[in-house]
């Protein structure tokens, strides 16, 4: 009889492993389930649209036409970080896949990397679809003023943007069932305080300085300004000063998510609170 030997992955390689095994189920999946990039490209793109013609029934500039079709695209990522990421352990928790993370060797983290990783793949294809069909279809034109400055905050908006997800994983695991009612209570005023569909420096300087506590604010709109230049965009923020605050949001999101994780995890390992199935 012949064995095996078999090593076991440990530390970064452990890490590394666990991201892309978390990260396959996701990307695969979605090759595999047709339907579902129908459902998650074609459908938004309809309600993209109509905010379209709700701009050119009220006679607004046609730069407007642009800021819907990114927008639109960026929406994409929003929806994924809220039910994808902050809900998935809630999810996990009902599924009895919770109690597998947890006495897993692998860290409570790579599996949310995996996960965000997964999902970007995902959105990706939903964001590219809404951004050229929607250009070809309404003749959006574009004037990118830096493509490495916007790639750099395009990069940051998304490690803030699922760096709070992650956070918000631990808050929502812990809140229960209200988790669902958290997401659906988030979704709706994030679309306009982030300005998806319009400069969120329309609405006004208090306002659009407390959303700019969500990524997607600051994001979308030095991303808009870097696409469609600063006096067109209606920019709220300097790019720079976009950059780095997004740079600190992601690394005080990311710093929080792991704290908040390894506290739910050794809560979960002790306790067994956390991983309770209801009677």
């Amino acid at each position: 009889m012949s064995y095996q030997r078999v090593h076991q992955a440990v530390g970064l390689r452990l890490f590394w492993n666990s991201i892309w095994a978390r990260a396959y189920p996701r990307v695969v999946g979605a090759a595999r389930e047709r339907s579902w990039m129908f459902f998650e490209t074609v459908l938004p793109f309809m309600a993209t649209i109509s905010y379209v013609y709700v701009y050119r029934a009220i006679g607004a500039p046609e730069e407007f036409i642009g800021f819907v079709i990114v927008g639109g695209a960026m929406t994409a990522f929003w929806l994924n970080v809220l039910w994808s990421m902050a809900s998935q352990l809630y999810w996990d928790k009902n599924d009895g896949n919770l109690e597998v993370y947890v006495l897993s060797p692998a860290p409570m983290m790579a599996i949310l990397l995996g996960m965000a990783v997964g999902g970007i793949v995902m959105t990706a294809t939903r964001a590219v679809v809404i951004l050229v069909l929607g250009s070809l279809l309404f003749n959006v034109s574009y004037s990118i003023q830096s493509l490495p400055l916007l790639v750099v905050v395009f990069m940051l908006t998304l490690a803030a943007l699922y760096g709070m997800g992650m956070m918000f994983a631990s808050i929502y695991l812990a809140a229960g069932r209200e988790a669902w009612h958290f997401s659906n209570l988030l979704q709706e005023p994030i679309y306009l305080l982030s300005g998806m569909y319009f400069p969120v420096k329309s609405l006004g300087g208090a306002v659009a300085t407390f959303a700019s506590i969500i990524p997607l604010t600051l994001g979308m709109d030095a991303m808009r300004q870097l696409i469609f230049g600063e006096a067109t965009a209606q920019g709220f923020l300097p790019v720079s000063v976009s950059i780095v605050i997004l740079a600190v949001m992601a690394a005080i999101f990311i710093v929080a998510a792991f704290w908040l994780l390894n506290r739910l995890e050794e809560i979960g390992r002790r306790e067994g609170r956390l991983i309770e199935r209801k009677k």
